[in-house]
């Protein structure tokens, strides 16, 4: 796909940014009224077209950028979308997380909604949580107190009061936190606002509690802020949570003019109080909804793709409602790795030595990934990269713009902003400033706080880069600017080093290279999780989440046991069944198992098929129908492909039916690829049962053989 960004520099207009899109963005980007539900799967650039749709309204003059709200979920993720804007010609769109969206309008009208000077805002609940407890005389660890803090918020955003919640939290199923049972919890809840009482402060789920509420009061304000926000667009809308929703709907009001896009395929954040039931009934709950669906998967490679969609492929019908089946757009890359490894300790040493390999071969640690379900899974990790001298970040540490060289850094830059003259290019400006920080061309040996230090520099200087190829005329003020806007929003530039993450912190995120490790069962679907369906099902969400951040290699890899030496009682986690190679032990049981009901021999049967060009599984029902891989060259003559086809369009007509009611295009593919001559062979071809072997079967002989006969001259009968 072509940047948006002509090569000259006069600005965009409207059609310029449509040109830039694929046909169902461009259709996402011309839905300019009325509601509209996008359902974009990962990869399917649901960004671009969201950015490029609110540039076309804007340049096409049929909205005032300053009237449009974006909101989305993170704040690194409001930041891309305002860089973006502003890259295509359109500053002044306010796009915001919901929390940073209804704080400002709570600051700003509540002097006049309530009076006074909105209450300080508190950032962490642990501290207030504790003395809760403490005044109940319940004694609660570190872990209690984070538990019972997750739980204020599940409530909070469902608008439970402490009285309501055990009630509700019972009928939902929900543990009770912390080892308490819910009516306690429901009193460190009740203890924890009179704590924020006596303090007079708020925490951030009371920002938007008390925007609801000042909308609901007061009518003047729901009117002004109505007035200055006339278009909404909701990015990863499968996971707000009934609070959000509700602002949203006092935000709208009666009009229609809403965009939500998400993926229910990726809602992986219920346990913190997010329904996908928003997205998946958007079109009941507004008549007249557009739904447009991204397919097209820019990301990965087709053999990534194949095993994502073979991993929602094997969930439950109900569990995968208005999913949205990627196509891969990229060339073919190498086949997913799996491995299987005898301990946690070998299973870190084998990771360290294929990144190593990885990196001799000139790839970039930026570009790898390690992906886990807890973060206790990283200390064998760190420890086997640092034996190898492998430099890593860990998701979740340290800020990148806490550290102090940043700091230090930010303040050099901004010194020496003052004294710009633009006689020089920005990056040659920036390397001159960082240079007395300690930044050189060249990396310092091995690893440690200096690599590090280094590194947090290098990402400085990358950045300044970036901005001057994207926006030639900005000079080290306006980076500054920038540097400030990413602090704010903890937008950090890419770091040289591994990233080491848990999947629930890889959400919107990807890397080239992805290894994801601990794929047992206990850790993959969590152990806690297994005998509930739904939370079985959000495991294998967040695992589909984690595939789909690797654009190019993939490496799914678990253990037979934790320790060196310890029992080997660990299986493979029951989401890679049918789509990993079969192991020895794998053919000895189902060598024992091959009995069962016609369904599951049917299952497993399916399980088994690969592809006859590559030899790969086949993980999708239309692999498995025409015996190949999507990614794979097709193998028939396309003058009887089209013989096919035009037969089948001629029949559907005169039967009055769809053309797939007749065959489907898979099962077309697969009759022209096997080229059956009797009516035996054409029995053997998926999608063919014998009602349609009856029906058609004479038909697609003939028309294999040369002499497709004539249409009836009456209508036919309905199949």
């Amino acid at each position: 796909m072509n940047s948006a960004r002509t090569t000259s520099d006069a600005p965009l207009d409207a059609d310029a940014v449509l040109e830039a899109l694929d046909p169902e963005q461009r259709e996402v980007a011309r839905a300019l009224s009325g509601p509209v539900r996008v359902l974009a799967g990962a990869g399917t650039g649901k960004t671009r077209a969201l950015t490029h749709r609110i540039a076309h309204g804007a340049l096409a003059g049929a909205w005032q950028p300053t009237q449009v709200l974006a909101v989305t979920f993170t704040a690194r993720a409001a930041a891309e979308m305002r860089t973006r804007l502003r890259d295509l010609g359109v500053p002044g769109v306010q796009a915001r997380t919901f929390h940073a969206a209804a704080l400002r309008q709570l600051q700003y009208f509540w002097p006049q909604a309530v009076g006074g000077a909105l209450p300080p805002l508190v950032e962490h609940k642990a501290g207030l949580v504790a003395q809760a407890a403490s005044r109940l005389r319940l004694r609660v660890d570190r872990a209690a107190v984070r538990d019972l803090s997750a739980e204020v918020e599940w409530a909070k955003v469902g608008m439970l009061t402490p009285d309501a919640y055990p009630e509700e939290a019972r009928r939902r199923g929900r543990p009770a936190p912390a080892g308490l049972d819910h009516l306690a919890a429901a009193r460190v809840m009740r203890g924890y606002e009179e704590v924020k009482t006596d303090r007079g402060v708020i925490d951030f789920e009371d920002v938007l509690l008390l925007t609801v509420g000042v909308l609901e009061e007061r009518a003047d304000v729901a009117r002004a802020v109505r007035q200055q926000y006339r278009h909404l667009v909701v990015d990863e809308y499968q996971d707000v949570s009934g609070l959000q929703q509700r602002l949203l709907e006092l935000w709208l009001g009666e009009r229609d003019d809403l965009c939500v896009v998400g993926d229910a395929s990726q809602t992986i954040y219920s346990f913190a109080g997010a329904d996908p039931r928003h997205l998946l009934d958007f079109d009941r709950r507004h008549p007249g909804t557009r739904t447009v669906r991204l397919v097209r998967d820019y990301r990965s490679t087709p053999q990534v793709v194949a095993l994502a969609n073979g991993l929602l492929d094997r969930a439950p019908r109900a569990a995968t409602r208005a999913r949205v089946e990627l196509v891969a757009q990229r060339p073919a890359g190498p086949a997913p790795e799996f491995w299987e490894n005898a301990d946690d300790d070998a299973e870190a040493a084998r990771v360290a030595a294929w990144v190593a390999d990885l990196l001799a071969q000139g790839h970039a640690a930026s570009e790898v990934a390690v992906l886990f379900r807890t973060n206790s899974q990283s200390e064998p990790l760190e420890q086997a990269l640092a034996a190898r001298g492998i430099g890593y970040l860990l998701r979740g540490g340290e800020r990148f713009f806490a550290r102090k060289e940043v700091r230090d850094a930010v303040l050099l830059l901004r010194g020496a902003a003052r004294s710009d003259d633009g006689a020089q290019p920005l990056g040659a400006v920036v390397r001159d400033v960082l240079s007395g920080a300690g930044w050189a061309e060249r990396a310092p040996e091995g690893s440690g706080a200096v690599r590090e230090r280094w590194e947090s520099l290098q990402a400085l200087v990358a950045l300044a880069d970036d901005v001057a190829a994207a926006r030639p005329d900005d000079r080290l003020p306006q980076l500054v600017a920038e540097l400030d806007e990413r602090a704010a929003a903890q937008h950090a530039p890419t770091v040289e080093g591994v990233t080491l993450a848990s999947l629930h912190a890889a959400k919107g995120l990807e890397w080239d290279t992805v290894v994801l490790v601990g794929l047992s069962e206990g850790l993959m679907p969590i152990s806690f999780a297994a005998d509930d369906a739904d939370a079985v099902e959000e495991e294998r969400r967040l695992l589909y989440v984690g595939v789909t951040r690797a654009r190019e290699r993939l490496v799914c890899s678990w253990t037979l046991s934790r320790t060196p030496g310890g029992r080997a009682s660990r299986k493979p986690s029951r989401f890679l069944d049918g789509l990993r190679p079969a192991s020895a032990a794998d053919a000895a049981r189902g060598a024992g198992a091959r009995g069962g009901t016609r369904a599951e021999r049917k299952r497993r049967g399916a399980q088994l098929s690969r592809c006859r060009t590559c030899g790969e599984p086949l993980t999708t029902a239309a692999a498995r129908k025409t015996g190949r891989c999507e990614s794979c060259p097709a193998t028939y003559d396309e003058a009887t492909f089209e013989a096919l086809r035009e037969w089948r369009s001629r029949t559907a007509a005169e039967a009055k039916v769809p053309a797939y009611v007749v065959f489907t295009d898979a099962t077309l593919v697969a009759v022209a690829e096997a080229r059956p001559a009797a009516t035996a062979d054409l029995a053997g071809i998926a999608g063919i049962g014998p009602a349609k072997l009856e029906r058609y079967g004479e038909a697609v002989l003939a028309v294999l053989a040369g002499d497709a006969p004539a249409p009836p001259d009456g209508p036919a009968e309905h199949p």
